[in-house]
């Protein structure tokens, strides 16, 4: 695989991947912006859609944020420059823009998050500031300036009256120049400040990383919820100690083995992450078709040559345990045997998954059953 623009894949995640940025030119030649400032605004007043704006100077106050959605009428009252709209999961309500997110499957599906618009005047930004994720910046419409380049984390300095976490007399270590086509990655923790030349719009294609803790009570979550959970702990090896209020190394040793045998059941983990990695982010995306189907439309729709593609925010994802195969689609487990589990790999290798293999898998009822379950939920759509 190669990285938009033509560096070797492997190449990209050895030497730069949360390692060092890199500035691509004509990652996408030729490209134009898929939605206009005008149609951006229009998403921002939508009540799913999840919008937010940045002002630099609002009234003497540094770098305010809005949250939308927003009333059609504070677009014309914003200020002529300097302030930034963002928009959240454009891929989810711009269908045509969620193939771009198949350029960067060269990291697995569950480590892709959604594509972010920002759209600013001259001037726009929303302040020097890192992310705590990996990022890919790619110029859709005009120019932007980028300030990058520095490690920074919690203990460096920030801008006090604002919500936002700007950093404060920041200086970047490289400055480029973005036009459309251009893109520019990211590791976390790399401050950068973006600044727009004229009106633009930059697409950011945002990657998942859940915290420690997110994995650790999600799991211990999922645990909790096993068969045999609920026994209670056992110690026919008591013994007298001198002193009752004593906690024994015993007594540590026997929690510490519920604990390891817990968490060392990689099966279990990987069932966890299956099902924890391919949650929709919102339930107002993947929703049940108007028609449901049945396995005769199905047939037909697929010798008619019809292409089968995911819903723009549902998750796939596979593993293999043992002789069965587990495929997760949308935090759904379906567990595949024998022949049938072919069809894992090619539902989870593109959003838009071989619709020739998918019609010949589909002559066994069952997976023709599974695709029309996945359809009918809202998974999966004709196009």
């Amino acid at each position: 695989m190669q990285l938009p623009g033509g560096l070797d894949a492997a190449v990209f995640l050895r030497d730069y991947w949360q390692k060092k940025p890199l500035v691509v030119r004509q990652a996408f030649p030729g490209l134009s912006s898929p939605v206009t400032p005008d149609e951006l605004a229009g998403l921002a007043c939508e009540q799913a859609v999840e919008s937010r704006i940045v002002i630099e100077n609002d009234n003497g106050r540094p770098w305010q944020l809005e949250n939308g959605p927003f009333e059609p009428q504070r677009f014309e009252s914003l200020p002529s420059t300097h302030w930034t709209l963002l928009v959240q999961g454009l891929d989810h309500w711009v269908p045509e823009l969620s193939p771009l997110l198949d350029q960067f499957r060269f990291v697995p599906n569950w480590r892709l998050d959604d594509i972010m618009a920002s759209y600013a005047p001259e001037g726009g930004s929303v302040g020097p500031h890192y992310d705590q994720y990996d990022v890919f910046l790619l110029q859709a419409q005009g120019r932007r300036e980028w300030h990058f380049g520095g490690q920074c984390d919690d203990s460096s300095p920030r801008v006090q009256g604002t919500p936002l976490r700007i950093l404060e007399a920041w200086q970047g270590e490289e400055t480029q120049i973005l036009e459309p086509g251009d893109m520019l990655y990211l590791p976390p923790g790399v401050g950068h400040h973006g600044i727009a030349l004229d009106d633009c719009i930059t697409l950011s294609i945002g990657f998942r990383a859940p915290s420690h803790d997110d994995i650790l009570t999600g799991f211990s979550d999922f645990l909790c919820n096993q068969p045999g959970a609920g026994q209670l702990l056992k110690d026919p090896e008591l013994e007298v100690q001198t002193n009752p209020g004593l906690i024994s190394d015993a007594s540590v040793a026997g929690i510490a083995r519920i604990v390891e045998q817990a968490l060392g059941k990689q099966d279990l983990l990987a069932l966890w992450l299956g099902h924890y990695t391919t949650a929709p982010k919102s339930n107002d995306i993947v929703v049940p078709p108007d028609e449901p189907i049945d396995t005769k439309e199905l047939h037909a729709d697929l010798e008619h040559g019809q292409t089968l593609r995911w819903n723009e925010g549902s998750r796939f994802a596979y593993r293999p345990f043992g002789e069965q195969v587990a495929l997760f689609v949308d935090g759904e487990r379906y567990m595949l045997n024998g022949e049938a589990q072919a069809i894992a790999p090619i539902l989870c290798a593109s959003s838009e998954p071989d619709s020739t293999a998918l019609a010949r898998l589909a002559q066994d009822p069952a997976l023709s059953g599974l695709l029309v379950t996945l359809i009918n939920h809202g998974s999966l759509y004709f196009e």
